[in-house]
């Protein structure tokens, strides 16, 4: 199929981005990667009025350390995270979990924002984002606003953007001292979407104990799902083979959602994430572990 007709701008500077987001408030959509947008406009599923490129608009491009956290542009391509070696230095997780989202052809051209903005409740970003306490700034011809990731995904495809937003920048807070990590999923086939996965935190107090944990879940719901009364068994405790089994079997049994497709039954998605998470904590707690010593 061939999408509907559009209009098409290919704004020089962020500036005119957001006149023509002004204008088309309601009718424009942003074109950054295109590698989710142009299939579902092929297809009917996106019909924009106006297609607002930007491409050209370099300033939106970018990984910098300021402090204690990295901002990076929204225009950012997801093969540049995943090579970045200052990411890999402050933000092992996201490191980890890029070679996981689609194939390197697909990160090559993906960018940041356009996942996150996408909100595909499979997609490993939106996740990664919320498990990460990232922050993402917004900005409109009146001004800007930064919006916390836990109140950003509002639902399937769907964020917390007005119509003439558009998300420029994510900010993300270096992973603390005495953390570990780890990400897996399990799909049909590398690259595929995934049938089930989680991004697993464990950041331990001087004791070794679990001072903090976090678990998000992706294609668990109708977007990313944060297991917070998982994490909650774990605080404070000296994690044990016995406590992770049972917080495995509180995410999976009573916090995710699962939809279920052609490929798995909400059952056996449900099994995935019990046996994900149990691997998961696991392998962040042994990291964790080792940056103690």
């Amino acid at each position: 199929m061939k999408p509907s007709p559009f209009e098409y701008h290919a704004p020089d500077s962020l500036e005119q981005a957001l006149d023509l987001m002004s204008q088309h408030a309601g009718e424009g959509k942003i074109l950054a990667g295109g590698q989710s947008l142009v299939p579902a406009m092929n297809f009917r599923v996106a019909q924009p009025g106006a297609l607002i490129d930007l491409n050209r608009v370099g300033e939106l491009s970018y990984i910098r350390e300021a402090g204690d956290v990295m901002h990076v542009g929204a225009m950012t391509r997801e093969r540049h995270l995943e090579f970045d070696p200052s990411i890999a230095k402050r933000i092992p997780l996201l490191t980890e979990a890029t070679p996981f989202i689609a194939h390197p052809q697909i990160r090559n051209r993906g960018t940041i924002g356009g996942s996150i903005v996408n909100a595909d409740p499979a997609a490993e970003l939106p996740v990664l984002m919320l498990a990460l306490n990232a922050r993402l700034k917004a900005k409109n011809v009146s001004g800007e606003r930064w919006i916390d990731a836990q109140d950003f995904f509002a639902g399937m495809f769907t964020t917390a953007l007005e119509p003439d937003e558009i998300l420029v920048e994510i900010e993300l807070p270096f992973m603390p001292p005495r953390t570990g990590w780890s990400f897996m999923e399990v799909a049909p086939r590398a690259g595929d979407y995934a049938l089930m996965g989680v991004a697993v935190l464990v950041t331990l107090d001087d004791a070794g104990k679990c001072g903090r944990a976090r678990l998000v879940y992706l294609n668990a719901g109708d977007g990313p799902v944060d297991a917070k009364e998982a994490a909650k068994m774990l605080q404070g405790e000296k994690l044990n083979d016995t406590l992770i089994v049972s917080a495995a079997a509180v995410a999976s049994e009573q916090e995710i959602t699962p939809f279920g497709n052609m490929h798995a039954s909400p059952e056996f998605q449900r099994h995935l994430a019990n046996v994900l998470t149990t691997k998961a904590l696991k392998q962040a707690m042994q990291r964790a572990e080792e940056n103690l010593q």
